[in-house]
């Protein structure tokens, strides 16, 4: 996929939502993934039912409240989000790997003055599946912070994961991705996973 290609279907559909794409600047050494977190790893989070009288305007201002209050946003409002690779959307992705092991990215983003995350950003296929469903993983640029949306069958849940790189939740569950023997297993993102996990300063330090 070409580089116009990628900015038309993808990068586009991104700033409608109010995110405008940085290329190629996410810091060396970013953890590639977080999964694997559990209850005593979230910091915040809300939750909102499908009823729930304008849902979109709530979830938007529900999530900038998570996002300033946990740190997501540097000086600048940027920020990393998560996508699958190519042109391929969340939808698509979801639907082949149930959006477990698919080949996703960071990319670094900076949100810009007029935005709508949850209506326009889910709408786009890339951060969820339509309006006021949302599905991504957001993470600050020097990874103290990771917010994740999902929904479920009754509503959406949006949770803030506190230093991601230092949860024994999140490292057990890459360790176990690091090396999963299955045919299921995707080479890549095992690939990805090691390498992060050999190179990571804590493990040097001994912290």
């Amino acid at each position: 996929m070409g580089i116009k290609e990628r900015e038309r279907k993808v990068h586009q559909p991104l700033r409608r939502a109010g995110l405008e794409v940085i290329p190629n600047a996410v810091p060396e050494g970013t953890m590639p993934f977080v999964l694997g977190w559990g209850a005593e790893d979230a910091i915040d989070g809300f939750s909102h039912r499908y009823d729930t009288p304008h849902l979109v305007e709530r979830l938007n201002a529900d999530w900038y409240g998570l996002a300033v209050s946990s740190g997501l946003f540097d000086d600048q409002r940027e920020f990393l989000v998560q996508l699958p690779q190519g042109t391929r959307s969340h939808r698509a992705a979801v639907q082949r790997l149930n959006g477990y092991h698919a080949p996703l990215l960071w990319t670094r983003v900076r949100l810009l003055e007029r935005w709508d995350i949850m209506g326009r950003g889910a709408a786009s296929a890339f951060l969820g599946m339509h309006s006021g469903h949302p599905g991504f993983g957001m993470m600050a640029l020097d990874g103290s912070v990771y917010v994740c949306a999902s929904t479920g069958e009754t509503g959406v849940d949006v949770h803030a994961v506190g230093r991601p790189n230092r949860s024994e939740n999140i490292l057990r569950h890459l360790e176990w991705m690091a090396h999963r023997d299955s045919r299921y297993a995707n080479r890549e993102v095992s690939h990805r996973i090691a390498t992060w996990l050999a190179g990571r300063p804590e493990r040097h330090s001994g912290r």
